[in-house]
Formats: structure tokens, C-alpha cells, sequence
């Protein structure tokens, strides 16, 4: 493959028509230094933009962005803008998830042809992007007591988003990319950031070099706005220097992100042309360990619930399919020698009927901590290996899961309860009264501990799975998901280790009611959504052979000049 002939790149005739090479050797190229001072220029420049090279800003041009935002026009003179200033990654990577999460929940209400359209869109920039600026408005000065606002209270946020226009057109001059994003619950960036009552963000702005010299807004394109010392407004990372987000494992840093694009750009095709799978692959090779034939991890164990009347089948089934897992002939085991996948079982229960949820706690603490680091190992283990594909059998752990869901969502027993694999109407009512009682064990303080709500409403094989999360993770490789289990397991790893988020592929969405919105919670797009109901892992060994296939697009299609 080293004499493999190179072709001409495609220059577009219409958009962006600098390569990622052009932008690699010169990220500071798209400043206007001929006529910083040209307002009618500037204006004319500005743009949206989502994609970011790594490449650090200067503090003197900061300043200057700072600076030109506090000259903004504010009714009564009130300056009520803050300008918090985000470097660290922990923060950075909190708001992406943030992000990704409300970009879903929007497309989910969405018409599908609207949808798909927005799905398309590329709105952020969060993790690459060097800097992130967040402007708050300080609004605890009664409206009465500030020239102008008596008529037109919310004049305070209309001066804030002059301050943004003003860093943001300076921002242009200096050649700088900035994006608004606004995928965001305001209550929940502001928690983020420690924001005190009475101070309300207005959104995130992406800032650094761009990866991108848009001739026109991508919106518009797809077819769908006395002074006080500056060391007065701005803070550092966040509103009261308050701690990070407490999380010892870091998503792919900025360089290895847009690494990952620039290689991609090389290709002799359109860019974005695989769609979502473009998006996985760019996150996955920025990880640092993706190549191998990758493995299917099946946890398996049986549950004390399946006393209550929630299952179709008998619990022997858990045995019998484990075994099967085993020899290879399971329809997870299939699969996953399809993909090419080798096969790993771990019993983490198969048996062992221990808590029913309603009355006592699925496993104890010290069995709980086992498991977990036996998974946490193995994920380790396998992380330079390949892909990990995730799977599990259990008869009776979708009621198990929907609980799961139920406590780390904040969700009602309605909302999560599902048919499993062939419940009845009765069935599905007894499989919700059991999700209330367990609920009802827990306080809310425990809802909000990711490991109390595994100990005490999961079961053996999703403790198995949330630590082969966490130890992949740690390991920088990449996690497949498969169904619901599969999906609060890992959900529960995010909760435990938020930069885990980053190592997740949504291998697909299942029939399962809780499982879409767990995906959204996660920031995920399932890269399929066939209404499979098998469990073992079937959905994930399928969507990770896919992705297998689309790496092996990258490597082998043919590459184009630098320019």
C-alpha cells in the first residue's frame, strides 16, 4: 500500500475550499491583517464556526476578544455580563455531553425529515476547540434600579448578546473561529460552572483557530444573531474556582481529534460522506488503541426479581444460552465471529439468585466492589486489543435495566418499562409495580450515587459491565454498546468517570421503551435501529463489524494531495 498512487484533492467549486493540510500549516491564515479596523469588513466576514484546529490562542488576543465584548453597548451602562473562561478539559468535556445530549432530545421531537436534517449538522465544537467562553448575565440588580430596564426588563440579556457580537466580530478580525452553542439546559450549564441564583448563562462560545473558512453561514447553506476593569468580569474556568468535575480519565485531546479529521480529509471523497459513522470514526482513531480484532464481553447472571412475575421464561435460560456463549453457538457468539470478534463469558452470577429489588438489595457491597474491579480488569485487559463490544444474558434483567434507568435518569416507572422479550400486558403492569417498590427503597441521595444504584437495584453483570467500561476507558479504547443493560451500565460508568463518555459508541437502539433516552443521556446516536430484542450482544456485534468495515474504508481508499 506505500506506492499507492496519490490523486489530485477535489477542490470544491462552491463552500470551503482549503484542505486540512492548507489549515495544518497555517491556523492563523484566515485573519484579516490587512484591515483589522474595517468595520463593514468584518461584519460582512463573520460566521458560525463548529470545527477548531488544536492550536493554543495567544493571552494578549484573548485579552483583546475579552476586552472588545466589555466595550459592548449595555442599557443604563449596566455591564452586566461575566465572562467565564474555559480551558480545562474535565469542563470541557462535561459541557460536550451536555451538548450532545440536548442536540438528540431536539431531533427526537422533531419531525423525522427534520430530524435527520439537524442530526446532519455539525453545531459544535466544544472538545476541540481550545478555549471556551461562557457569558453570563448578572441579573440580581432589580430591574427598576438600571436606566431602561423598568420597561424592558430582559434589556440585560439583549446587552450580553451585544457583548457577544462584539467578541465575536473581533474575534473574525483576528483571524479567530468562534461558534455560539445553545444545545445546552441552562439550569444544568450554570450548575457546571457553579453560577450563583440570579446569574443566567446565555451559552457556550467556542473559540480558537478554524478548521473551516465558511463563505457563508452553514445554516443558511444547509437551507434553515465608566468601565469597569476587565479583571473585574472575567473569571478562570469556572464562576467561584469551584473544583472540576471530579473524573480521573480524560477524552482525546484537541490534537488528536482534529488529527483524526485531518487524516480523514485526505481521502478522495466528500468529507462527511459515511454520515454518523464519519463522526464515530473520527472519535475512535483519535483514541489510542483501536486496532485488533476487538472483542465481544458477555456478562451473565441471574435475577431474584423473576420471583415476581416478570419474565416469560425460566431462569435456566440464563444457563443455557451462557453455555451456548461458550461453545460459540449462541446468537451473540455467532455474530461476533462474523465480525471477527473473539468471544470473552463472564459468569457473574449464573445461579446465584441473590436481592429481588423489592425488598432486598440486589448484591451486597462487597460482592458489588468484586465484580466491578473484576470488570474494571478485564476491560483494561482488552483495551488495546480492539473494539469492545458489550453484551449480557439474564433472564429478568430488562425489568433489572428499566429500574437501573429509572433511578439514574430521575424517570417514572411509565417511562422505562418495556416489553422485554414477550411480556404481556399483565406482565408489563407487574414488571412496573416491582420498578416503583425498588424505587421507593432509595433516597434521593442514593439516586444520585451511580455505584448505590448498581449495588442496590443492578445485578451482577451490570456491575461486570460498568467496570469494563471503566477499564477500557482508562485504557483508551473503545466501548460498543448493545441494548438497555449493556446501556446503563455504561451510563452508570459516566456517572462514576464522566470522560468514559468519550470511549462510547451506540452500537444500536433497541425495542426497549428506556433505552432512547438513556442513548440521549449518553450523547450517543445509534448507529442502528433494526427493533432488535436478542440481548448477547447481537446489536453490538454488528454495528462494531460496521465500524470495523468503515476503518477499513479509511485505510484503504485512495489519498489525495495536500492541497
Amino acid at each position: 500500500m506505500t506506492d499507492r498512487l496519490t490523486y489530485a484533492r477535489p477542490r470544491p467549486t462552491i463552500g470551503d475550499p482549503s484542505s486540512a493540510a492548507e489549515r495544518a500549516l497555517a491556523p492563523d491564515a484566515w485573519a484579516l491583517p490587512d484591515d483589522l479596523a474595517s468595520l463593514e469588513r468584518v461584519v460582512g466576514a463573520r460566521r458560525d464556526i463548529r470545527r477548531f484546529r488544536p492550536d493554543p490562542v495567544p493571552d494578549d488576543v484573548l485579552t483583546a476578544v475579552l476586552t472588545a465584548g466589555h466595550r459592548g453597548p449595555s442599557v443604563g451602562h449596566s455591564q452586566p455580563w461575566r465572562f467565564v473562561v474555559v480551558t480545562e478539559a474535565a469542563t470541557r468535556d462535561a459541557a460536550a455531553l451536555m451538548a450532545d445530549r440536548c442536540r438528540l432530545r431536539q431531533a427526537a421531537g422533531m419531525a423525522e425529515e427534520s430530524a435527520r436534517g439537524l442530526l446532519d449538522l455539525r453545531l459544535e465544537g466544544i472538545r476541540e476547540a481550545p478555549l471556551g467562553i461562557v457569558v453570563a448575565c448578572d441579573r440580581r440588580t432589580p430591574a427598576a434600579g438600571v436606566l431602561g430596564r423598568a420597561t424592558f426588563p430582559d434589556a440585560d440579556l439583549w446587552s450580553c448578546a451585544a457583548a457577544i457580537e462584539n467578541i465575536w466580530l473581533t474575534a473574525r478580525a483576528h483571524g479567530l473561529g468562534l461558534g455560539w452553542v445553545t444545545l445546552f439546559e441552562p439550569a444544568e450549564l450554570a450548575d457546571l460552572l457553579g453560577l450563583p441564583d440570579g446569574v443566567e448563562t446565555l451559552g457556550w462560545l467556542c473559540l480558537g483557530w478554524p478548521d473551516e473558512r465558511p463563505p457563508e453561514p452553514g445554516l443558511e447553506r444547509a437551507g434553515w444573531s465608566r468601565r469597569l476593569p476587565l479583571e473585574q468580569v472575567v473569571m478562570r474556568e469556572r464562576w467561584t474556582e469551584r473544583d472540576a468535575p471530579p473524573s480521573h480519565l480524560r477524552a482525546p485531546g484537541p490534537d488528536a481529534l482534529v488529527g483524526a479529521r485531518d487524516r480523514s480529509d485526505a481521502l478522495l471523497t466528500v468529507p462527511g460522506s459515511l454520515g454518523v459513522l464519519d463522526t464515530v470514526l473520527d472519535r475512535v482513531t483519535a483514541l489510542t488503541a483501536v486496532d485488533g480484532p476487538g472483542t465481544l464481553v458477555v456478562a451473565a447472571a441471574d435475577h431474584a426479581v423473576t420471583a415476581h412475575g416478570v419474565s416469560a421464561f425460566a431462569t435456566s435460560v440464563t444457563a443455557d444460552v451462557a453455555r451456548a456463549t461458550r461453545e460459540g453457538t449462541s446468537m451473540g457468539a455467532v455474530a461476533a465471529r462474523a465480525a471477527g470478534l473473539d468471544v470473552k463469558l463472564v459468569d457473574a452470577g449464573i445461579g446465584c439468585r441473590r436481592g429481588d429489588l423489592v425488598a432486598t438489595d440486589a448484591l451486597d457491597e462487597t460482592t458489588y466492589a468484586a465484580l466491578l474491579a473484576q470488570g474494571r480488569e478485564l476491560g483494561r485487559a482488552l483495551a488495546g486489543d480492539g473494539p469492545v463490544a458489550l453484551g449480557e444474558v439474564g433472564v429478568g434483567n430488562t425489568t433489572v435495566a428499566a429500574t437501573v434507568a429509572a433511578a439514574l435518569l430521575g424517570a417514572s416507572a411509565d417511562a422505562v418499562v418495556g416489553r422485554g422479550s414477550s411480556a404481556d400486558a399483565a406482565m408489563m403492569e407487574r414488571k412496573r409495580d416491582v420498578v416503583e417498590q425498588a424505587l421507593a427503597r432509595l433516597t434521593a441521595a442514593e439516586r444520585r450515587d451511580a455505584h448505590a444504584v448498581l449495588r442496590r437495584l443492578g445485578g451482577g453483570e451490570l456491575a461486570v459491565l460498568a467496570g469494563v467500561v471503566l477499564g477500557v476507558a482508562e485504557g483508551g479504547g473503545v466501548v460498543v454498546l448493545d441494548g438497555l443493560a449493556t446501556s446503563v451500565a455504561a451510563l452508570a460508568a459516566v456517572r462514576v468517570e464522566p470522560g468514559c463518555a468519550a470511549h462510547l459508541v451506540g452500537g444500536q437502539r433497541s425495542r426497549e421503551r428506556a433505552h432512547a433516552e438513556v442513548l440521549r443521556e449518553l450523547g450517543l446516536e445509534a448507529l442502528l435501529d433494526l427493533r432488535i430484542r436478542a440481548g448477547e450482544g447481537v446489536g453490538a456485534a454488528l454495528a462494531t463489524g460496521l465500524v470495523k468495515d468503515a476503518l477499513r474504508l479509511r485505510r484503504e481508499v485512495a489519498r489525495t494531495s495536500a492541497v
